[in-house]
């Protein structure tokens, strides 16, 4: 299994996806700054992934103010928090990382600075733990939805590399693939930063799973063609409504989807569940650097002086998801009841 993350006592060492495929390097990560860098940067994305880094990014903050007196370091860790929320604003997981470390915080606030330090790093341990534990059981949820001989189509990369490991929408393919189900793979080649071509192809390729990138204007002639029998897609917040946000080109392939009565599942975590939000049109939309667009690969593709747009994410409505997959099972529609349930310990 692909480890995106490695804790060594005091540094976190971070693959560097933004060199996948043609090499594999680890970062050394020491302090807060430098994880939300690498967030920013994406040298690590999936919003589970972001999630688990955030929290070692507050444990590393914690270990280096651990010497001073406990109000600066109580300063250091909110200067720290308030650093990494402002690294994206699109994926829920960070948000949710970074609350639960916050409150063990407050939780300890009479403890001195080192048994603090120590029991942040133990919960950042515990969270990624727990998210590689969590995305088995979601692959063993969703392995079911899978039949054997389905040509399965994905977006993006939602796999180990965008999780602590295992992944969301690729865990399932994988726990449908160790059931022994032959099925094989089509990936979005997922412009503009191409993480299907780049990681889901390797991730794949790695564990023998048959896999075939595909441009993202052809789904649709796949989908009407019958060749794609399932579509799994991971997500990067959820509404309380069902609607869905995940990276940009999911919106398209879940309407052709629709429209060819092939069924579009989300694998996602319960803490990917905004219910703060009625539904997607609150998502907050990441817009990147145009060059992502203008110049990839750092080569001009497009004619200078004319303007690009570049949303990360967009937002597919609840009508067109068949069913969210999580790690206490598979939701259906309503989903405003399904996964109201599901928060409530119900599912």
């Amino acid at each position: 299994m692909v480890e995106t993350l490695r804790w060594r006592k005091g540094r976190l060492d971070l693959l560097d996806q933004t060199l996948l495929p043609e090499r594999v390097v680890y970062r050394p990560l020491r302090t807060a700054s430098e994880v939300t860098d690498a967030i920013r940067r994406m040298l690590v994305r999936g919003a589970p992934a972001i999630g688990v880094t955030a929290a070692f990014g507050i444990a590393l903050a914690a270990g280096k103010a651990s010497r001073l007196g406990a109000a600066a370091f109580h300063r250091e860790l909110v200067t720290a928090e308030r650093m990494l929320a402002a690294s994206r604003p699109t994926a829920v997981n960070l948000f949710w990382a970074l609350a639960r470390m916050r409150r063990l915080i407050e939780a300890q606030a009479s403890r001195p600075p080192r048994e603090i330090a120590a029991l942040l790093e133990d919960e950042a341990v515990h969270i990624l733990e727990e998210d590689i534990a969590i995305n088995r059981a979601m692959g063993r949820h969703g392995a079911a939805l899978i039949d054997d001989g389905d040509v399965v189509l994905t977006h993006c990369n939602a796999g180990s590399l965008a999780t602590a490991g295992y992944g969301t929408a690729l865990g399932v393919i994988r726990a449908a693939w160790e059931a022994g189900k032959r099925i094989s793979v089509l990936a979005d080649e997922t412009r503009p930063r191409c993480q299907g071509a780049k990681l889901t192809a390797w991730e794949l390729s790695r564990d023998d799973i048959p896999v075939t990138v595909i441009a993202d204007t052809a789904a649709g002639h796949y989908l009407r063609k019958g060749v794609v029998r399932k579509v799994v897609v991971g997500a990067d917040r959820i509404a309380a409504n069902g609607d869905v946000a995940n990276k940009i080109g999911t919106y398209q392939v879940a309407v052709l989807a629709h429209a060819n009565r092939v069924p579009f599942y989300v694998a996602a975590p319960v803490s990917t569940f905004d219910p703060s939000l009625a539904n997607g049109d609150a998502i907050p939309i990441e817009e990147r650097d145009a060059s992502e667009v203008t110049h990839p690969g750092g080569r001009r593709l497009t004619p200078t002086g004319v303007p690009a747009l570049n949303p990360a994410f967009d937002v597919t409505p609840a009508r067109y998801v068949s069913a969210i997959v999580t790690e206490r099972g598979v939701l259906t529609a309503p989903y405003r009841r399904s996964i109201a349930r599901c928060l409530a310990g119900e599912a």
